[in-house]
C-alpha cells in the first residue's frame, strides 16, 4: 500500500514531498495570511486565522469526546466552512476523515461506518444521524469545540502517514477506499495551484460537493488555501445560485462537470450578472465533448481548462497557455515530471492508444483493506490500472476514448453497476439484474437496468420506490428499466454487458 523507500527518497529529493502535514500547513498559512479571507459562504466569512483557531478548538473537543490518532471518522457535510474546519481538526489529531458525499444515504453511510470501524460520524442534521446506528454521531450544529490548553501539544501525524480515506469511483460493489498521505496529497494540490496560476488575489468557486476529489484538490479549496486565495462555497452549482456569487465575490476560477458546464453556457447568454471576473472554467469528472468545449471562450469569455484525473492520484490538466486546439481536443497532461504513464494494447504492448496505467509521487500503491482487489488493480511494479482507454499525443497530452472498467459515469457521478444490481436482486419479483451505461447527450451516460423477472414485472415506478426505500443515493437509481427473458452471454458463460450496451 506504500511507496518503496527508494521511491520516497527520490520524491523527497525532487522536492515533491516536503515533509509537511495538513495541520502544520494550515498553521503556516494562518501566520502568513491571518486576516485575509479564506472561506466564504452565504452569510459567513472566515479568515485564515479563524479557520486555524476553529480547527484547534474542534480538535480539542473531538479528542475530549474520544476521537484519537488513527481513528476513522465518516464526514458527510454540505459546502459550508465547517467542512474544512472538521477536516483540519481531524488532520491535527491524526484521525482519518472518510469522505462521504451529500447524496449518500443509509446504505452507503452504514457501510462506510461498518467497514472502517468508524469512531464517529459527522453529519449535517438529526435526519442523517439515523444513517449510522450504533456509531457516535456529531451533528453540524453541535460540533464539540473546546479550548485547547496548548494547541502545539496536540499529537500530530507524520508526513508519510495516511491523512484520510477517499472513495473510489468503483467499478464493482460499493466504493473502495483510497488512502492518501499528507506528503502525496499536499504535493498534488500545491502543484495544481501552480499549474492553475493561483495567487493570493484569486477567488475559487467550489460549486461541486466539497468532498469530491476535484473541488478538493484540483486545485480545489485546498489548493486555493495553499496559495493564500479565498474560496467561495456554493450551496448548489446552478447558475441561479452561482452567477450572483461570481459577480459579488469576483470569482476568478470555477470547476464543473460537463452537464453543469452546458447549463452554465446556456444561462450565460441571458444572464444579467457580471461574469467578467471569471478567468478560468475547469471542466472535469467526465469527458467534455469537443463541440461544447469550443463554446467556453466565446460564450463565457474565459479560458477552458480540461481536467482528467482520479481520486487514486493521477491528474492531467490542459495548461492555461496551451493553444486552443489542444484545450478543446485533449484532456491535458500530467501534473508531475515523475508521473509515469504506460499506454498498453489488449496484449500488453506499448501503444499510442490503449489501457492507461500510471504511477508517481501522488498515485496510491493500493486500496485500503482490499488485498485481493489490489492484486488486479496494480501491477507487480506498482503501476495503477486506471481502467481508462486513452490516446497519447506526441506532446504527451491524453485524449480519453472510453473505459475498460464496467462503470457508469452519470454526469461525473460514478455508479458501480454491481451495487445497484445487488439492491435490485432484493426485490421479490426480480430474478436477475444487469445494470449498464447507455449514451446520453446531456449527462454523457445514464444507467439502464436490464431485468429478468419472476412472473409479471413490477412497474418502473415501483422499482424506483423500492430502491429509494433501500436508502441508496438518488443518482444511482437507473434512468431506464428494460425487461428481458435472458441475458446475452460470453463464451465462458458470463453476462455480456457489452452486448447489453449495444442493444440501447
Amino acid at each position: 500500500m506504500h511507496w518503496s523507500e527508494e521511491e520516497a527518497a527520490r520524491y523527497r529529493a525532487a522536492g515533491y514531498w516536503r515533509g509537511e502535514t495538513f495541520g502544520g500547513l494550515l498553521r503556516d498559512l494562518a501566520a502568513a495570511y491571518g486576516p485575509r479571507t479564506a472561506l466564504i459562504s452565504p452569510g459567513d466569512r472566515w479568515t485564515f486565522r479563524d479557520l486555524d483557531e476553529r480547527a484547534d478548538r474542534l480538535a480539542a473537543g473531538l479528542r475530549a469526546s474520544g476521537v484519537g490518532p488513527g481513528d476513522r471518522v465518516v464526514v458527510q457535510l454540505p459546502n459550508v466552512p465547517e467542512f474544512h474546519q472538521v477536516c483540519f481538526a481531524l488532520f491535527r489529531i491524526g484521525a482519518w476523515p472518510v469522505f462521504a458525499l451529500p447524496a449518500h444515504r443509509s446504505a452507503e453511510i452504514s457501510y462506510f461506518c461498518s467497514f472502517t470501524e468508524a469512531a464517529a460520524y459527522i453529519c449535517p442534521d438529526d435526519e442523517h444521524r439515523a444513517f449510522a446506528p450504533g456509531t457516535p454521531a456529531h451533528v453540524l450544529g453541535e460540533l464539540p469545540e473546546a479550548d485547547p490548553a496548548d494547541p502545539a501539544e496536540l499529537p500530530g501525524p507524520r508526513p508519510g502517514d495516511v491523512a484520510f480515506l477517499q472513495l473510489s469511483g468503483g467499478s464493482t460493489g460499493l466504493p473502495k477506499l483510497i488512502p492518501r498521505t499528507h506528503d502525496d496529497y499536499i504535493y498534488s494540490f500545491r502543484a495544481s495551484a501552480e499549474i492553475c496560476a493561483l495567487r493570493p488575489d484569486s477567488v475559487y468557486l467550489c460549486a461541486l460537493p466539497a468532498a469530491h476529489n476535484f473541488p478538493m484538490s484540483s486545485p480545489g479549496v485546498f489548493g486555493a488555501l495553499s496559495a493564500g486565495a479565498a474560496s467561495v462555497l456554493a450551496p448548489d452549482p446552478s447558475p441561479g445560485t452561482c452567477f450572483p456569487l461570481v459577480e459579488r465575490e469576483r470569482v476568478t476560477i470555477a470547476a464543473l462537470v460537463p452537464p453543469l458546464a452546458l447549463v452554465w453556457l446556456e444561462a450565460a447568454a441571458t444572464t444579467g450578472h457580471d461574469l467578467s471576473s471569471l478567468e478560468v472554467l475547469q471542466v472535469g469528472g467526465a469527458k467534455f465533448g469537443r463541440e461544447a468545449a469550443k463554446r467556453v471562450r466565446p460564450e463565457l469569455g474565459c479560458t477552458l481548462q480540461q481536467v482528467f484525473g482520479m481520486a487514486e492520484g493521477l491528474v492531467n490538466y490542459t495548461r492555461l497557455d496551451d493553444d486552443e486546439e489542444t484545450i478543446v481536443a485533449t484532456q491535458g497532461r500530467p501534473i508531475s515530471p515523475d508521473d509515469e504513464i504506460r499506454v498498453l494494447d489488449d496484449d500488453g504492448r506499448e501503444s499510442d492508444q490503449g489501457h492507461l496505467l500510471t504511477r508517481g509521487p501522488y498515485t496510491i500503491r493500493g486500496y485500503w483493506r482490499a488485498e485481493e482487489h489490489n492484486r488486479t488493480a496494480f501491477t507487480a511494479d506498482g503501476f495503477y490500472r486506471t481502467g481508462d482507454i486513452v490516446r497519447r499525443t506526441p506532446t504527451g497530452h491524453l485524449i480519453v476514448e472510453g473505459r475498460a472498467k464496467d462503470q457508469i459515469n452519470r454526469g461525473g457521478e460514478k455508479i458501480a453497476g454491481e451495487e445497484v444490481e445487488n439492491h435490485l436482486l432484493a426485490h421479490p419479483a426480480v430474478h436477475d439484474a444487469s445494470v449498464v451505461a447507455v449514451p446520453d447527450p446531456y449527462l454523457g451516460e445514464r444507467a439502464c437496468a436490464y431485468l429478468i423477472c419472476r412472473g409479471d414485472p413490477p412497474s418502473r415506478a415501483e422499482l424506483r420506490a423500492f430502491l429509494r426505500e433501500r436508502g441508496i443515493a438518488a443518482f444511482k437509481i437507473p434512468d431506464r428499466f428494460e425487461f428481458v427473458d435472458a441475458f446475452p452471454q460470453t463464451a465462458v458463460g458470463k453476462v455480456s454487458k457489452r452486448q447489453l450496451r449495444e442493444r440501447t
